[in-house]
């Protein structure tokens, strides 16, 4: 049920690319427990002029590895729940991609659950 968006610099390679995308989908199915089958990603590159951030926002200092990750879900998880799953992304991607932590952003976009259509033009999810 997470999309996933995860935005960066380009000329990572592939394998970086899939390091990053696997360590987040892990983090997704260990903390909020998705089912490991639910897996949409879209990755994007942007060149450094279209990748602007501050790089010293909130006295984190972010380099150009900055890897940005906005998951949108259902809503209803608690704070604990959330703070888990940051923490387990940042630890992962740590981890298995080398990446510091803190060069990991992460973004919560959460939606009613009728606001999901996996295809057929159906609402799966509504009750």
């Amino acid at each position: 049920m997470p999309l996933v968006r995860i935005s960066l610099i380009a000329g990572k390679p592939e394998s970086y690319k899939r390091k990053v995308s696997d360590a987040v989908h892990r983090a997704l199915v260990e903390t909020i427990s998705i089912p490991a089958q639910d897996r949409f990603h879209i990755i994007t590159e942007h060149s450094a002029a279209d990748f602007i951030y501050d790089p010293e926002y909130l006295k984190i200092h972010r380099t150009n590895d900055l890897v940005i990750i906005q998951i949108t879900l259902s809503a209803g998880r608690t704070l604990e729940v959330r703070k888990s799953l940051y923490r387990r992304i940042a630890d992962l991607l740590h981890q298995e991609a080398g990446l510091r932590k803190e060069d990991v952003f992460i973004n919560l976009v959460e939606v009613a659950k009728e606001n999901w259509s996996f295809g057929n033009g159906e609402a799966q999810y509504a009750t």
